[in-house]
């Protein structure tokens, strides 16, 4: 099992600025293309943003459905790579990833998918909002918890006027 970190998404902070999808571009490309980014913000009803991006699954079936093993995880740091030397560009990992992680460049029509930066994501650090978040995955629940405990001490305060 691989310990790793993770981006983490807070959608009550996401502005929409999409400043995420512009510096992934240009850090990986060279131009600012959305389109060309590894990391995408789908806008739903008005003010609703939901990245989407490789989420460098335990058991990627990416990796797994690969018929030519283009697709191995860096055993330094613990996160997914492509190698396109091996690469045939058949599309089966971008059929088979449920989360859109894998993705086609529109230029190159080569396969992509986002690599964390390296273990330093760019998005993360340009999120003005801090929307994004790269924190170790047992952050994960932690964070969930105390977002709970923040809920029900909210809904208990509301009622504890009306109780006496």
């Amino acid at each position: 099992m691989r310990k790793m970190k993770v981006i983490i998404y807070n959608p009550e902070k996401c502005i929409g600025c999409r400043l995420c999808e512009s510096v992934c571009s240009i850090k990986h490309t060279g131009t600012a293309s959305p389109m060309r980014s590894r990391i995408k913000i789908l806008k739903r009803l008005e003010y609703v943003f939901v990245p989407v991006r490789c989420r460098q699954c335990e058991d990627p079936i990416c990796m797994l459905i690969c018929p030519v093993n283009a697709i191995t995880i860096d055993s330094k740091l613990g996160i997914m790579k492509l190698d396109y030397d091996v690469c045939r560009g058949c599309r089966i990992c971008v059929e088979a990833c449920p989360f859109g992680g894998a993705q086609i460049d529109p230029v190159e029509r080569k396969i992509f998918m986002c690599d964390l930066c390296e273990g330093d994501p760019l998005c993360v650090k340009v999120c003005p909002g801090e929307a994004l978040e790269f924190v170790e995955e047992s952050e994960i629940v932690y964070r969930k918890r105390e977002k709970i405990i923040e809920m029900y001490t909210k809904i208990l305060e509301s009622y504890k006027g009306l109780i006496r």
